[in-house]
């Protein structure tokens, strides 16, 4: 459990089951480690959580104030603004996506740079190439996306009619 731990507070991103069986041995039950180390974590500032198909450590939402008060966060921070949170959530939505299906959701053309800066902070991936001439790339949401926000999968994300219904979003064209 101890080498887990190690592990996962060592790991700035999200470790697999086959990446921690490595650690512990192939007969050991990764799962219940892990287990036995979030009971053992339950009255720490940290969590264990699952991400994606792996596990991280991550402070608990109770303390991101007193962190955001002291800690250095400056390369941490995504600096998204409205219109990238926008386009992010639309390939989380849609994925996989192609710049062209962005472009209908949005009725303008997406540029690289906006991909690239998603890219780069390493929120969006490419997906599957379109099945269609010139076989466009898609982007997909990865685990870092999952991590910075708090999610274990896709299927946590909000619904898209509350999110509507909350003013988040509005409703896109020819949806129900």
């Amino acid at each position: 459990m101890l080498r887990i731990e190690a592990v996962l507070f060592a790991s700035a991103s999200p470790v697999s089951r086959e990446d921690l069986s490595r650690v512990v041995g192939r007969k050991a039950s990764v799962e219940l480690l892990i287990e036995d180390l979030a009971t053992d974590l339950a009255d720490r500032s940290f969590e264990v959580a699952r991400v994606g198909t792996g596990w991280m450590l991550r402070s608990r939402s109770a303390y991101a104030a007193a962190i955001h008060a002291a800690a250095d966060l400056s390369n941490q921070t995504f600096s998204l603004d409205e219109f990238d949170m926008a386009v992010l959530a639309a390939i989380a939505y849609h994925q996989p996506i192609s710049r062209n299906g962005l472009k209908e959701i949005f009725g303008k053309e997406i540029n690289r740079e906006l991909i690239g800066r998603l890219s780069e902070r390493d929120l969006i991936a490419t997906g599957p190439r379109e099945p269609r001439r010139g076989a466009p790339y898609t982007f997909v949401t990865t685990d870092v996306f999952l991590a910075a926000f708090c999610l274990e999968s896709l299927q946590e994300l909000p619904d898209r009619e509350q999110l509507v219904d909350a003013g988040m979003m509005t409703q896109l064209d020819g949806e129900t």
